[in-house]
């Protein structure tokens, strides 16, 4: 090998060096930097007629895409999981246990109260006043249960909104980042940072709908749902999506009066296990919105229904006709079965007994439509109120489903089902989340090791200190040549 040969070797070696060096250093400052790959310094040797030695070829990243595409699937299960578990956890707060006062089990176990005690002494008008606003009672509480359904159902509809603004900005970045690190590499330089950068707008986007990466040959990746749904292959998708301001129990995306998701224009199922979009938080969020708040107001619905058709029944009050509402109403008129939907929030205390409506409290003694007050102490008709209320009568709506109950029982029953639900939600997220836990430390394991580092730092040091005592060795022979 002449000198010059050395020189040149021994020159690139310390280049190689310098270029390692750099990339450890930044392996140990970003080691606990999120979405951060730890760079890679690739050699190979110079060919002999470039002077020989050794040159840099690339600088990659080191990950695992098959682990980080694993977890960002288990992001987007825990996403999807948790919004479903929230709201369950929300009707469950709402509607209270037995125990608590404001529950719709306790306010009717207050008017059952009320009703015997009015009956015993049925010439007291404080009585008969107080199982009035007891009734009422009943009414608000699931009136306010299904406004508060309403209102989380609303809630899903701007988080639905949000989500698909964000989607569509991730994915305009995206497709910038992918331009930049083309053009990066077509440039012959480092593009990692780029991929970093795109890492992290990834895992935001895989939090909103799950995702499938395919790499390209020129650095660029292609982004798919898991069903095979387009996001982003060259361009980015554009998701569309209308927002509506109020919802009310009737609105549904069936019957067309709330949109669904258009992907490039095109409408895209939203339910189901072969929707497009399922796993993650916007699939779950059209899901409460259009399945899981719609169920649970059906069930509202359903006890209201049979709160009123109770009341409307034949025999209860025998001054009532075929078609005059009863005591429980359907937002003051009689109760037509085709128009369950919403009845919870429409239900209330008919007015004949509400003294600031116009009405005389002794008609919930003596019935709704006596033409005069009777006998006071006849409570014939307050029994048969508090009888029907206990009555384990036949089903008026299959949403209670096939057991006969009284009023109670059907609460109860109500909310042993909403328990259950978020029980098994809760599990659920608990799995979602011991698995990506799992999967972020498997990551990070695989991620910037210092102590690797640090052992590589000492051979890079080695080799560049023989690198400069090979220049030093040269440098000598130049001399010793020189002075001949």
């Amino acid at each position: 090998m002449s000198i010059s040969s050395a020189l040149n070797s021994a020159i690139s070696g310390l280049n190689a060096s310098s270029r390692q060096v750099q990339a450890i250093s930044n392996n140990l400052a970003n080691a606990l930097t999120p979405g951060y790959g730890a760079r890679r310094v690739e050699l190979t040797a110079a060919p002999t007629e470039l002077g020989g030695g050794v040159r840099v070829t690339s600088i990659t990243r080191d990950v695992n895409d098959v682990l980080l595409n694993d977890r960002r699937r288990a992001d987007s299960a825990v996403a999807a999981s948790t919004t479903s578990a929230n709201f369950f956890a929300e009707i469950e707060r709402l509607l209270a246990t037995p125990e608590d006062s404001q529950s719709i089990t306790a306010r009717l176990a207050e008017f059952d109260a009320s009703l015997v005690s009015a009956s015993a002494r049925p010439e007291e008008t404080s009585r008969l006043q107080a199982a009035v606003l007891r009734a009422g009672d009943v009414a608000q509480a699931l009136n306010d249960a299904s406004d508060r359904v309403q209102v989380l159902r609303s809630e899903a509809e701007t988080q639905i909104e949000r989500d698909v603004t964000n989607a569509n900005e991730l994915l305009r970045q995206i497709a910038s980042l992918n331009t930049q690190i083309i053009d990066t590499r077509n440039r012959g330089t480092p593009a990692a940072a780029f991929e970093d950068q795109r890492s992290l707008v990834m895992d935001r986007l895989a939090e909103i709908v799950p995702l499938r990466v395919f790499e390209r040959d020129n650095g660029a990746v292609a982004l798919y749902t898991p069903t095979g749904a387009g996001l982003l292959d060259g361009a980015p998708a554009v998701l569309s999506f209308t927002a509506t301001n109020l919802i009310t129990p009737e609105m549904t995306q069936d019957n067309g009066l709330l949109s669904g998701l258009e992907i490039n224009g095109m409408p895209i199922p939203t339910d189901g296990p072969g929707s497009p979009i399922a796993g993650g938080r916007l699939a779950a969020n059209f899901d409460l919105r259009d399945r899981l708040a719609t169920d649970t107001q059906a069930q509202l619905d359903a006890v209201a229904r049979d709160i009123v058709e109770r009341f409307q029944t034949p025999g209860v009050d025998p001054t009532q006709g075929p078609t005059d509402p009863g005591l429980f109403t359907d937002g003051g008129a009689f109760f037509d079965p085709a128009n369950e939907v919403g009845l919870a929030g429409r239900i209330a205390v008919s007015d004949a007994v509400q003294p600031d409506a116009g009405g005389d409290d002794w008609r919930l003694r003596d019935g709704l439509y006596a033409a005069a007050p009777g006998p006071a102490g006849d409570a014939t008709i307050l029994n048969n109120i508090s009888d029907a209320l206990g009555d384990s009568g036949g089903l008026v709506s299959g949403n209670l489903g096939g057991t006969a109950r009284n009023v109670s029982g059907h609460v109860a029953a109500m909310m042993s089902y909403f328990g259950q639900q978020r029980l098994s939600l809760d599990q659920t997220v608990s799995f979602a989340q011991a698995n990506q836990t799992g999967l972020i430390e498997s990551e990070l394991a695989q991620g910037v090791n210092s102590d690797e580092e640090l052992q590589q730092l000492l051979l890079v040091e080695q080799a560049f200190a023989a690198n400069a005592r090979l220049i030093q060795t040269a440098g000598d022979m130049l001399d010793q040549i020189l002075g001949i």
